[in-house]
């Protein structure tokens, strides 16, 4: 029998180490972040984007993710990561997805509050074993790309402890998104996680999982001092992006009269397998399956 999402949060965040979520855009990097999963023993989250979710098909996102699990018989979770109105988290959590993140954190903490916890309203209704993440503070930057210049974090930007007191007690989401100095995409300057407010914010929320995303350029030293601080769930996209598309060049440029595309896959699916158990690795989840 599968465990739920939310026992495997809780786990993580009692035994000191941060659940992986990865996203994807196509089967290729799906198999790669799996087969990593399956080798480490490894439960984890699949992401996808609004984006995503257009590219490969909210059913076919489900239906893939479905397969997996009954195969290997492992704690993999779908997750329709940066929804951003009531409409879209709907669509996911009728499509069957196990996870909606409800991005918000653009609009006044009012609003935020008031649209996810509609959004919660609805999973609750649907299936009560849906975990919601809603998110506060927002991060600067809304590509997973790697940028040419230094990116700054302004300090309005980052999530207040008592904000998210409030947010969780009138939402009632099962995750919460701080923002605490990470940017989505890897910049020239590495950013600084603000590990004493992750701890403040986990006071204030004891029984809420906090999630980092933006993890991608984060120095492995951060990361290590941000799990013990509260973080449970920690988003990678980035990183894996970069390792498929740099080996899809290198290889393209060196087997130009190969036109088998089940061949030229297999570099980057081992390239993104690699990054992903180095991160499985440094959020402490191998083995816990």
């Amino acid at each position: 029998m599968i465990v739920s999402l939310k026992n495997i949060l809780l786990r993580a965040s009692h035994e000191g180490w941060a659940l992986p979520h990865f996203n994807i855009p196509n089967l290729e990097m799906l198999k790669a972040i799996i087969e990593a999963c399956r080798d480490k023993k490894s439960p984890v989250m699949i992401g996808t984007s609004e984006s995503e979710r257009e590219f490969i098909g909210l059913e076919q996102a489900v239906a893939l993710i479905k397969s997996y699990r009954d195969e290997y018989q492992l704690p993999f979770f779908l997750n329709a990561d940066h929804t951003k109105s009531v409409e879209k988290a709907r669509l996911a959590i009728d499509a069957g997805y196990d996870s909606i993140h409800i991005d918000l954190s653009k609009k006044n903490l009012e609003d935020n509050i008031r649209e996810t916890k509609e959004v919660v309203a609805y999973a609750r209704a649907k299936n009560p074993d849906i975990s919601v993440e809603g998110e506060i503070g927002y991060l600067v930057t809304d590509s997973s790309k790697v940028w040419k210049s230094a990116i700054e974090v302004p300090p309005e930007s980052l999530a207040k402890p008592e904000d998210a007191g409030r947010f969780v007690a009138e939402t009632g989401v099962n995750r919460l998104a701080p923002a605490v100095g990470s940017i989505h995409g890897i910049a020239l300057n590495e950013p600084h996680l603000h590990i004493d407010l992750i701890r403040a914010i986990k006071a204030a929320v004891p029984d809420t999982a906090l999630v980092l995303h933006g993890g991608s350029g984060v120095p492995r030293e951060q990361i290590r001092e941000a799990i013990p601080a509260g973080i449970s769930n920690i988003h990678i996209s980035t990183d894996l992006r970069v390792a498929f598309v740099d080996t899809l060049r290198e290889e393209l440029e060196k087997e130009k009269d190969e036109y088998a595309l089940y061949k030229i896959m297999e570099p980057e699916i081992e390239a993104v397998k690699k990054v992903v158990a180095l991160h499985i690795d440094l959020f402490g989840s191998a083995g816990r399956v």
